[in-house]
């Protein structure tokens, strides 16, 4: 399964990942052309090699022409949906506009439809993030995994106002995924670069057992005395276990309740949301409580760095005033996404192997869907085609 690490100890910001993905080996005219699909301003990408204490770094710089409107979710979701990019990048971008978008709603208590972007939503953001996407794809990324954040100190002036590092949107965004500090003096994780890593990493902390086949270095744009201002990204092989030949045990958690007051509706967003935060899994079991009430106990399976943000869910979103915590382990086959053409378009199958032979392959539902209503048939057809189509495309591994 190819990886890619994100070794954050100069934090990370959207540019300096778009950079490091560049010197990675992302297609520069590839790049630029897919992100001309989109339809927005003139704007370029500067590319300079930049030297970061010791460390050769490739800078990237948008450059944009000067906005002074603000633009909401809808409007930067409008752009993306109606653009010639894949699928992936498309629902990829999304997700992490939405994830962005959701923090600052939460941090200025409104609703999401209602937030305006400041800094994140400017013209250059949205080429980081859509950028950034387009390089996963280009570079086939199976797996997402982060070191611990550095987050930098001090204060940073934004538009509204002065506020310590790190910032409350880029606070929230960082919810249950392990940071740290130093005597490092600046904004070192900016909103994008939180936005873009935890959408995208699955797992936070060591280096996974990899066989590295590149290291590349995106520059910040800011230089320190004696300290590298840079993100470092690795990208490679995960272990043969990872790879399908058996397998694999993760350490997860899972979080329980029992509620006998919510109302069924409640019940139905709080799973839609806790799948939205990242959860793995969740589902719900009828129980008898005391005084022979019928309940509904509510699980949520997560990596444990999903923890504080899926426990939240809980306490602001139900009735319930405690919760259980367990930690387990779960064995797993390895998965991954592949992409089928068909005459009805390209769709998502997730495939799982055991000892290197596929024994899985799901469709994804929502493009069945969605394909089903475009071209009045039904679902069955459409997902008999799509698996037929796979089994033709990938007969070796099948």
């Amino acid at each position: 399964m190819k990886t890619l690490y994100f070794d954050c100890f100069a934090g990370a910001s959207g540019n300096m990942i778009l950079g490091a993905l560049i010197a990675l080996g992302v297609d520069e005219a590839e790049l630029k052309r897919q992100l001309g699909l989109l339809s927005i301003s003139d704007f370029q990408i500067d590319l300079s090699i930049r030297d970061k204490s010791g460390i050769s770094a490739l800078h990237a710089q948008v450059i944009v022409p000067d906005e002074k409107d603000h633009r909401h979710l809808s409007t930067i979701e409008k752009i993306i949906s109606d653009s010639g990019l894949s699928d992936g990048v498309k629902r990829r971008s999304t997700d992490i506009f939405r994830n962005l978008a959701r923090a600052e709603a939460k941090v200025h208590g409104i609703e999401l439809e209602k937030v305006h972007f400041h800094e994140v939503g400017a013209l250059d953001a949205i080429v980081d993030i859509v950028g950034s996407c387009i390089g996963f794809e280009l570079l086939e990324i199976d797996k997402f995994v982060c070191s611990k954040i550095h987050v930098g100190s001090g204060f940073v002036n934004m538009a509204h106002g002065k506020f310590p590092v790190p910032p409350p949107a880029v606070a929230e965004l960082l919810t249950g995924i392990p940071v740290y500090s130093t005597e490092i003096e600046g904004e070192l994780i900016t909103p994008t670069g939180a936005a873009i890593i935890s959408t995208v990493c699955e797992k936070f902390g060591t280096m996974p057992e990899m066989t590295v086949e590149k290291t590349a270095y995106g520059a910040g744009s800011r230089d320190y005395k004696d300290f590298p201002n840079v993100l470092r990204l690795m990208i490679g092989k995960t272990t043969p276990a990872a790879n399908g030949e058996a397998p694999h045990t993760d350490s997860l958690t899972l979080i329980e309740t029992n509620i006998d007051d919510l109302s069924p509706q409640i019940l139905g967003y709080v799973m839609d949301r806790s799948i939205e935060l990242g959860a793995l899994d969740c589902w719900f079991t009828p129980i008898q409580m005391k005084k022979n009430r019928p309940a509904t106990m509510v699980s949520i399976l997560c990596d444990p760095s999903k923890t504080g943000k899926l426990s939240e869910l809980l306490y602001t979103e139900t009735s319930t005033i405690g919760i259980r915590l367990n930690s387990v382990k779960r064995d797993c086959l390895p998965r991954e996404i592949v992409n089928v053409a068909t005459k009805f378009g390209d769709f998502d199958i997730k495939i799982a192997r055991y000892n290197g032979k596929v024994v899985n392959a799901k469709p994804e539902h929502d493009q069945i869907r969605k394909a089903a209503e475009s071209y009045g048939v039904s679902l069955r057809e459409i997902e008999e085609t799509v698996l037929l189509n796979f089994r033709k495309t990938y007969s070796q591994a099948a």
